[in-house]
């Protein structure tokens, strides 16, 4: 009974969302898998990267189904690799290659993937996985588009963007007087990771926190953000939905 009824519910949010405006790209902060594990009494809190890796799978045909073109789903920071124990970390990038491996390349890959971080910090199997997911996915032709941002940090793709800004106009013989009279936003956001594509509209973080934790901190200075109190593994459509129908409803006002 609980089962047809959430179906119900999801059918109706599903044509409240339909009929308003949809974000065309929706950035995701998956937070709660250890604490999710450890309320289903799991020996291993760890484990809950395991199932948090396979429900991206479940969000993914969501967006499809709606026609949202654009996911971000933020796996792993610079303060993750830097901070948590080896033993998590290093079960957190089995997960990450595995999801790279079974589930997003294949012969026809449903979403083109992207990677925002720096793969110099990730181990090499971490990283060989995923630019072998770039490559296969390269001419996916759904038009879905899927930036996994693993060893991110929004404060260092800045410096980044500036750097690889300043050795190009450098390399054109300008003077920093020069950069300084002619910067425009336009020049750091072609130096980004996520460059070329667009900025999120609505940014979803799930376990009942209510912070950024660095999370594309250029790119969402005007997105819709919404805090849903769901661990990441029992992130259901509904809340999918619902999250949807808050973005629908306001008024975005894009900093004026």
């Amino acid at each position: 009974m609980t089962d047809l009824l959430h179906a119900l519910y999801a059918r109706r949010l599903r044509r409240q969302v339909t009929a308003g405006p949809l974000p065309q790209h929706v950035g995701l902060i998956v937070d709660g898998n250890r604490r999710w594990a450890r309320q289903k009494g799991m020996a291993n809190p760890s484990l809950g990267h395991k199932y948090g890796a396979e429900h991206i799978d479940h969000v993914l045909s969501w967006c499809e189904g709606l026609g949202i073109k654009h996911i971000t789903v933020f796996l792993c920071s610079t303060e993750n690799l830097q901070r948590r124990g080896d033993a998590e970390v290093a079960f957190l990038m089995q997960m990450i290659e595995q999801m790279a491996a079974d589930r997003l390349c294949g012969p026809a890959p449903r979403w083109q993937v992207h990677i925002a971080g720096m793969l110099d910090m990730l181990p090499d199997t971490t990283a060989r996985a995923l630019k072998k997911a770039v490559e296969e996915t390269r001419d996916c032709v759904t038009g879905n588009h899927l930036t996994l941002a693993i060893g991110y940090g929004g404060r260092q793709e800045v410096i980044e963007a500036f750097r690889e800004l300043l050795y190009e106009r450098a390399e054109a013989g300008e003077t920093l007087t020069d950069l300084a009279a002619s910067l425009t936003v336009e020049d750091v956001a072609r130096h980004l990771y996520t460059a070329g594509r667009p900025d999120p509209d609505l940014v979803i973080r799930t376990s009942g926190e209510q912070r950024m934790s660095n999370f594309l901190l250029w790119q969402s200075a005007y997105s819709e953000l919404y805090f849903c109190e769901a661990y990441w593994p029992a992130f259901r459509e509904i809340d999918f939905l619902r999250a949807l129908r808050s973005f629908a409803a306001r008024q975005r006002r894009y900093g004026a």
